[in-house]
């Protein structure tokens, strides 16, 4: 029986494409470089988005500080460019993080791979 995808997944994954798009074509802040943007959770009610992007040139949540920052205040820029591609009755606030989970991921993968090569010694 195939999974459900509900309305909050849509609203979701919608706007993680439009902001993703918004960030490579509209932003022309220097201080954020090539975003990417990893997730978009949204709350049951609708009212709240967590973005979760990363960038190229930022290694860690202390080096992104600055660019979230910027990112957050420019939120409500991004939130009525959002609005005007959609017909819902109203667009979440956008909220954006720092997302760990890829630098997390790789410092696993290479302690595996330490191990695994530890034990062939």
């Amino acid at each position: 029986m195939p999974k459900e995808y509900n309305r909050s997944d849509r609203v979701a994954d919608f706007i993680k494409r439009e902001v993703a798009s918004l960030l490579q074509k509209e932003l022309r802040d220097p201080r954020v470089s090539h975003p990417n943007v990893n997730a978009v959770v949204v709350s049951r009610d609708m009212s709240n988005a967590k973005i979760y992007v990363t960038f190229l040139d930022k290694e860690t949540a202390e080096d992104a500080k600055e660019a979230i920052e910027v990112l957050n205040g420019a939120a409500g820029f991004i939130r009525s460019q959002v609005a005007a591609q959609h017909t819902m009755r109203s667009t979440p606030k956008l909220k954006f993080y720092f997302d760990e989970s890829v630098r997390t991921g790789e410092h696993l993968s290479n302690l595996i791979d330490r191990a695994l090569y530890g034990d062939k010694s």
